[in-house]
């Protein structure tokens, strides 16, 4: 299957954070977008590893204690039970991409539009 971002119908998560999903069972890529003034939401994942990239825009990435400054072509790895959050740093929107592998299974819904996309 081949898709392009923009086609893919995004899931509010919450006032100024979208996502958006691609993959399978095995592996799922989500496209978060986030917002200017966006209220951030520290969490954490007990089970799992999370890869980050950043795609577009300049943004604070939390990660426990510490505070990276990242921008595109920034590479983080969230390990398992780190509490973590994002947050835009200026004016313009932060993408940022993130890997699961194997896929979550609180995010396999955002797989639920390529069940009717067409193949090419």
């Amino acid at each position: 299957m081949v898709a392009a971002w923009a086609d893919i119908p995004p899931e509010v998560v919450r006032p100024g954070v979208r996502r958006r999903g691609f993959g399978t069972d095995e592996a799922i890529l989500v496209l978060n977008e986030i917002a200017p003034g966006m209220v951030p939401a520290p969490h954490r994942h007990e089970q799992f590893d999370q890869i980050a990239t950043i795609v577009s825009g300049q943004a604070r990435y939390h990660i426990g204690d510490m505070v990276h400054h990242v921008g595109p072509g920034s590479l983080l790895l969230i390990p398992a039970g780190m509490e973590h959050w994002i947050e835009p740093a200026g004016d313009e929107p932060v993408e940022n991409l993130d890997v699961f592998a194997p896929a979550r299974s609180d995010y396999r819904h955002l797989l639920t539009w390529m069940q009717s996309a067409t193949p090419e």
